[in-house]
């Protein structure tokens, strides 16, 4: 069961652990020059965070152009990251995905729009019911232009929210791949609580501002 029954105690842990100025790897992580992910057969690799990468995987599997969304661990300074791990908010690392997709069909900037449609872009330090730095959100950039669409689009909602996006913007290291059972969750756990509570209303929610670009059997 995810951190949606997670005591006050531990929440406030994680809150506190994310208000902390980062420690010096972790700043070294946030500073360091992007590494690009080369094309293969075509198809290039984008990587965001934002809260529980059930939920993440559900979204972008739906869009159009995409292929495959890997579930896993990225932003933090430690080797090999797990879900025990990362759930101490000692790491680092936030839930996040890998998203395989062609870019002939889906533009980096629009799955840039579905990270910010899919989520509750002011929250910090987590999203709905999952809290502590390994929810946090963060998106990744590989090259100069990514960054400045980002960037752009970060500042346009702040403007139209009329309030701070919570959103971090890291320079792309290294995805670990997550556990096995992590993997397609919620088309292979339907009846779990967490999804039919949680991950299935964010889905829905997100398809509704964004019915033009989902594929045809969602």
């Amino acid at each position: 069961m995810r951190t949606f029954f997670t005591t006050l105690a531990i929440t406030l842990l994680f809150s506190c652990q994310n208000i902390a100025q980062p420690s010096t790897e972790q700043q070294a992580v946030i500073n360091a020059n992007p590494i690009e992910v080369s094309l293969e057969n075509g198809k290039a690799k984008a990587y965001f965070a934002s809260g529980c990468f059930w939920c993440v995987e559900a979204v972008y599997e739906s869009v159009k152009g995409v292929d495959e969304v890997i579930n896993g661990y990225a932003g933090g300074h430690s080797d090999k990251p797990t879900y025990q791990l990362s759930n101490t908010g000692r790491t680092g690392h936030a839930e996040a995905v890998e998203v395989i997709y062609d870019p002939n069909v889906v533009s980096f900037a629009t799955l840039v729009d579905v990270y910010f449609a899919s989520q509750n872009p002011t929250q910090v330090n987590g999203q709905g019911p999952d809290r502590g730095s390994q929810y946090r959100s963060i998106i990744f950039y590989q090259n100069d232009e990514q960054k400045k669409i980002i960037d752009q689009k970060k500042t346009a909602l702040a403007k139209k929210l009329n309030s701070k996006i919570a959103a971090e913007v890291y320079p792309f290291q290294k995805f670990w791949i997550g556990e096995d059972y992590h993997q397609n969750y919620e088309r292979l756990h339907p009846n779990n609580g967490y999804i039919r509570n949680v991950s299935l209303p964010r889905l829905r929610s997100f398809q509704a501002k964004m019915p033009g670009i989902l594929k045809e059997n969602h």
